[in-house]
């Protein structure tokens, strides 16, 4: 039991690094959800991962009368982290801007990472930041530099979080 807590908690280390490095290149790019989000939403991911793994387990002593359907465990995790990235887009009305969306996509890429961190596969999870690491980090530049200014269509989406919120009304 205690080799096992202690392998889940590497998972959740590995994690941390991963989810914490996509995390900073947003901070460090000036984005509203940054290094504690992503590393909350990537700990959360391998958390209801093995969640899963414990319930299946836990359900097989039933029989085959209770089954534990892991697809739907991976499906409620990306609705409710959908909904925490619906959160982060916003359209300005009157304006054909809309901002937050891959900040809202960057939050699902990462439970998706989580998930894979959770059912240790360490190298995916790994080779996937990597990537989306370079994605976040240089296509904006790409597109600025080859597709013209940062005021294209393509490029709005990664303005998302120059945006300054409104104030709520109080």
């Amino acid at each position: 039991m205690f080799q096992d807590d202690l392998s889940i908690l590497l998972r959740v280390l590995i994690a941390c690094l991963l989810a914490g490095l996509l995390g900073w290149e947003r901070e460090s790019s000036g984005k509203a959800a940054g290094l504690r989000t992503h590393i909350l939403v990537g700990v959360a991911a391998v958390l209801f991962t093995v969640v899963g793994e414990f319930m299946a387990v836990s359900f097989r002593a039933y029989g085959d009368h209770v089954r534990f359907d892991a697809a739907n465990l991976v499906g409620a995790i990306v609705t409710g982290i959908s909904f925490l990235g619906a959160g982060m887009i916003f359209f300005k009305k009157g304006h054909s801007d809309v901002h937050g969306l891959t900040t809202a996509a960057g939050i699902v890429t990462t439970a998706a990472i989580g998930i894979l961190v959770g059912l240790e596969r360490y190298f995916l999870a790994a080779g996937s930041t990597a990537i989306v690491f370079v994605v976040l980090r240089f296509v904006n530049m790409f597109e600025v530099k080859f597709l013209g200014s940062e005021d294209t269509p393509v490029s709005n989406d990664e303005k998302e979080d120059d945006d300054q919120r409104p104030a709520a009304n109080t």
